[in-house]
């Protein structure tokens, strides 16, 4: 074989795993009950408009600078000795990365 027949299968191969990696979004009914989820039970905690209480603020200005692997191992795993409970029985990890993401960009806001 050539090496451009190698290259080109590694490419291949690369395009594959990256595309495997890409989280998975949500269906639009799970989406909903995410957003019920992150304001109603994430929101008991770190406040009805996420600016905190007994947790942390989520504001977008809050989780700046915190990469998305942090956040998503607390939510998945909890935080010990702390209220932070963790998720992984009830979400999916492509779910806590959609759920990242909504909380970064901010539109779980009501408009």
């Amino acid at each position: 074989m050539k090496i451009h027949h190698y290259l080109v299968l590694i490419l291949a191969c690369l395009l594959a795993t990256a595309s495997l990696a890409d989280p998975k979004i949500p269906t639009s009914q799970r989406q909903q009950e995410l957003m019920q989820l992150l304001l109603d039970d994430c929101g008991s905690c770190h406040g009805m408009t996420m600016n905190g209480g007994l947790g942390p603020p989520l504001q977008q200005s809050n989780l700046a600078g915190k990469p998305d692997e942090y956040i998503f191992v607390t939510i998945r795993n909890g935080t010990a000795g702390t209220p932070m409970p963790p998720w992984h029985q009830f979400l999916t990890d492509d779910e806590i990365y959609w759920m990242i993401d909504v909380l970064r960009k901010e539109t779980w806001k009501k408009e």
